[in-house]
């Protein structure tokens, strides 16, 4: 299977906002955001970003660190932000319901590594790294499914 990637400079909280906002509005039912990177990286505010963008009207989007996963309804679909920070076994993924999710809703997922195997193939992955500058990051998108390809063209060049 053929690997795509792409590297962009965010430089400042707007801009990853903006870019969140510009990707929100081709995701559908479906489709999986696994966002990696440590502590501090601007996965959440991405997620944040996102979900506000997506919903009919405001509301608080809180991490989900603690209650491992928040739903949100999004004009007749789901949006499920889960942190799977605190969980040490894929079993526990299956139990939060988050699987089938991957196929009902529109799902974004911080610590997608605690999901080893159950990780869905068609995802699509945002890696985000601090950078020397303070509110400067760097994310690195990377999928296989040319679905992808297509939902990209023309973001974040």
């Amino acid at each position: 299977m053929t690997a795509f990637s792409r590297t962009i400079t965010l430089n400042s909280p707007p801009e990853t906002q903006a870019l969140a906002v510009q990707i929100g509005a081709t995701l559908t039912v479906g489709d999986v955001l696994l966002l990696e990177g440590p502590i501090g990286a601007g996965k959440t505010h991405f997620a944040r970003s996102l979900i506000q963008a997506l919903l009919p009207v405001q509301e608080d989007v809180p991490s989900p660190t603690f209650t491992l996963v928040q739903v949100y309804d999004e004009s007749g679909s789901e949006i499920w932000h889960a942190d799977l920070y605190r969980l040490s076994s894929p079993d526990e993924v299956v139990e939060l319901g988050l699987t089938d999710a991957f196929e009902e809703a529109i799902c974004l997922v911080e610590w997608p590594d605690r999901l080893a195997e159950l990780a869905p193939e068609n995802a699509l992955h945002l890696q985000f790294e601090v950078s020397e500058l303070a509110e400067q990051r760097r994310l690195t998108l990377s999928w296989t499914s040319l679905h992808w390809s297509e939902k990209l063209e023309g973001i974040a060049k």
